[in-house]
């Protein structure tokens, strides 16, 4: 296993992003995670990450149950984040961490990030002393290492790290598709990260999935290659890069647990074969115009939609028809996401409170308009 040369506490270069555990119905299985949790550690990684809105809560606690109370607490590092939901003063920010600690049943956090940050919340975060706050709280040692995650373009980062160059690491989402893409501006958002000498977290490196489950065409070009998993190609594709400290994956079972440590821990940059086969992926994925949802489901979570629509299940629901083109994606959408008394697409009463909170930025009142259009009322 590779050595983190950035963070020597951390063990290679792969984390477990616990934002999407294995569930039983709307609880996480604490028996398959504590499995993958085993497996997780017992192949030498150590990396846990997490935050209050994952699950509705329920990744700090499942994190408490599966991993702290059963690991001495040498043995893991934990990373949590101040989200911009959970404060409205800077009173508020140290009661919080103070509640964050217990839920996880943790004394200290290893890393500590300023959540989501874009241009919107950042203001919020910059008038209310959070970064100043949260400081304080490594020189006291309730945290040990002081960052951001990010969603937004490359010269807000550039701002925020300017202004703030305390942070010491930078958690930001980078996979092969959004690498060249205006709406993310992955590239440059790295560069940026290079330019402040800050050292990267990787977020979304299958992008939801989305890179795991490709097009028949696309996948083909992988397979042709007659080596690992297309989720393998994803991460190795991120931590393929020098300032890449760790490259976080969000598993949800036992099965994606081992491919990813498989992939990782021998890590081997990909080839220039590896690397020009993702670039014809990238060519057929320009093509197909999808929807760059990832999945993290903030616009349920944290906006409270008042009609209860699922708007990452319409929106992968969609995708997949304009992928896949066939009957099971109809089938899906009617069976499946309009069930269990959800709202559908053309349900929304344009309220926007799910577009405040959606890191991707997207249109998300037009998009549906979109479902609804392809999948009829």
């Amino acid at each position: 296993m590779l050595e983190n040369k950035f963070f020597p506490e951390i063990h290679g270069n792969f984390g477990f992003g616990c934002m999407r555990l294995p569930m039983k119905g709307n609880e996480v299985d604490y028996e398959e995670f504590c499995r993958m949790a085993d497996a997780f550690l017992d192949a030498g990684f150590n990396y846990f990450d997490t935050a209050h809105g994952y699950i509705g809560g329920q990744s700090e606690t499942a994190i408490a149950a599966c991993v702290s109370k059963r690991y001495d607490r040498s043995k893991f590092l934990l990373t949590n984040k101040l989200t911009e939901p959970y404060f409205n003063s800077q009173e508020e920010i140290r009661p919080f961490i103070e509640k964050q600690l217990g839920w996880c049943q943790v004394d200290y956090f290893d890393f500590y990030l300023m959540h989501a940050q874009d241009k919107n919340n950042y203001q919020k975060f910059k008038r209310l002393k959070a970064y100043e706050t949260a400081y304080r709280f490594k020189e006291e040692g309730l945290i040990k290492h002081f960052g951001i995650s990010f969603h937004d373009k490359a010269e807000v980062l550039d701002m925020i790290l300017t202004e703030h160059p305390e942070v010491e690491i930078v958690q930001i989402q980078f996979n092969y598709v959004d690498y060249e893409d205006a709406s993310v501006e992955g590239r440059k958002v790295y560069e940026v990260c290079e330019k402040h000498k800050k050292p990267v977290i990787v977020m979304e490196p299958v992008k939801g999935g989305s890179l795991v489950n490709l097009p028949k065409d696309a996948d083909q070009i992988l397979r042709n290659l007659n080596g690992g998993s297309n989720a393998s190609y994803a991460l190795r594709f991120a931590a393929s890069f020098p300032n890449m400290a760790m490259v976080l994956s969000g598993m949800s079972d036992m099965a994606q647990m081992q491919d990813n440590i498989s992939a990782m821990k021998e890590f081997q940059p990909l080839s220039e074969k590896e690397m020009e086969a993702v670039r014809q992926v990238c060519e057929i994925f320009r093509n197909l115009n999808l929807i760059p949802c990832t999945a993290c489901r903030y616009c349920i979570e944290e906006s409270e939609c008042p009609k209860g629509i699922r708007i990452p299940d319409l929106f992968a629901s969609l995708n997949a028809h304009e992928a896949f083109h066939n009957w099971n994606t109809e089938y899906y959408y009617s069976t499946i996401l309009t069930g269990n008394g959800h709202g559908k697409a053309s349900d929304c009463i344009k309220c926007g409170k799910c577009e405040k909170v959606c890191p991707q930025h997207l249109e998300i009142r037009k998009l549906l308009t979109n479902v609804a259009t392809t999948f009829g009322s």
